[in-house]
């Protein structure tokens, strides 16, 4: 199981969803997922609300304009 960039997914991992048009759709905790599948595979679980240190924290926007510029807006071709 890999995520769009490569780096091998575990159930656990915290991790973003990207929607069809490279903006995020989604944000928590990913679980039920099995090996050998990178499609529809798992769920998401939401994480429930926290403290914000701001100095730690991005905007959603600036997030999206980093995956576009790092060329991961675009979903691979299935295989």
């Amino acid at each position: 199981m890999h995520y769009r960039n490569g780096r091998e997914a575990k159930n656990g991992d915290k991790i973003v969803q990207l929607g069809y048009d490279g903006k995020i759709s989604a944000f928590g905790v990913l679980h039920g997922a099995v090996a050998d599948n990178d499609y529809c595979n798992g769920g998401i679980a939401p994480i429930i609300t926290t403290g914000a240190c701001l100095v730690d924290c991005l905007h959603v926007e600036d997030v999206e304009a980093f995956i576009a510029e790092k060329g991961l807006k675009e979903r691979p071709a299935g295989k």
